[in-house]
């Protein structure tokens, strides 16, 4: 168990005073390095769940475990603190502040830490040429493209070098080549170690990693691991997955 940095046990959220669990009872571990996705039906639970591993939510019952620490029990001040220094989230909506710069929403982030500025600005500019979005630096989100959006966006979760990238649809509302773009960066990201879980409906994107977790009604009805599978091909690895979902319902 030394490898697993994000573990949960028993979790569950209800809404509407019990009577609506959006979260129902999950456990599941997250080794250092993996690529997860989560998948399901619309109103699933996966975003909560998300919400709920990335500390952005409390469960009802239940606890989320990162490294050997009980997040769900922090106080707000301290999940503040683990958030800035070692989780990053990637929203759908990308949730950038409108009236700053790329190239800002990249530095406010890293400023929110103790490291010297100019060691963030150094990042922050390593990142985004990194990103493909340099020349777009000082550009307002409503002056770039959907994609360069998502791209600042994923910068701005990395720029403070968090151990886990939580992602919620991060090409749901891009195009084929935007979303394959966003796919590879997530993808170079977690092959420099850091673990990353991803909210997907789309195959494609889910084939990108190494296991996928199928929710329905807020439980996990299965898990599907590309490496157990022997699924090497990109084709190969769409068809399976596909062919495992449709066999749950999906």
């Amino acid at each position: 168990m030394s490898d697993v940095v994000l573990r949960a046990e028993s979790l569950s959220k209800s809404y509407a005073d019990g009577g609506v669990r959006a979260v129902d009872g999950i456990e599941m571990t997250v080794r250092a390095g993996e690529f997860i996705n989560i998948m399901g039906s619309s109103g699933s639970g996966k975003t909560t769940l998300l919400y709920l591993l990335a500390g952005l939510e409390r469960p009802s019952d239940g606890s989320v475990w990162v490294d050997q620490n009980r997040i769900d029990q922090l106080g707000a001040n301290e999940l503040a603190r683990l958030r800035r220094h070692s989780i990053g989230f990637v929203f759908q909506s990308m949730n950038l502040l409108p009236h700053l710069s790329l190239r800002e929403n990249l530095l406010v982030a890293g400023y929110l830490t103790a490291r010297p500025r100019s060691e963030v600005q150094l990042t922050a500019d390593r990142l985004l040429q990194e990103m493909g979005i340099a020349e777009a630096a000082h550009r307002l989100p409503a002056e770039v493209s959907i994609g360069q959006q998502q791209r600042a966006a994923i910068g701005r979760a990395l720029v403070n070098s968090p151990r886990m990238v939580f992602a919620d649809e991060p090409t749901g509302s891009l195009n084929s080549s935007a979303s394959a773009g966003v796919l590879d960066l997530l993808e170079a990201v977690n092959r420099t170690g850091t673990t990353v879980v991803m909210v997907t409906h789309d195959l494609k994107a889910a084939c990108r990693g190494k296991r996928v977790l199928f929710i329905r009604d807020g439980r996990v009805e299965g898990q599907f691991d590309f490496e157990g599978e022997q699924c090497a091909a990109a084709d190969d690895r769409e068809k399976r997955l596909c062919e495992w979902l449709f066999r749950r319902g999906w």
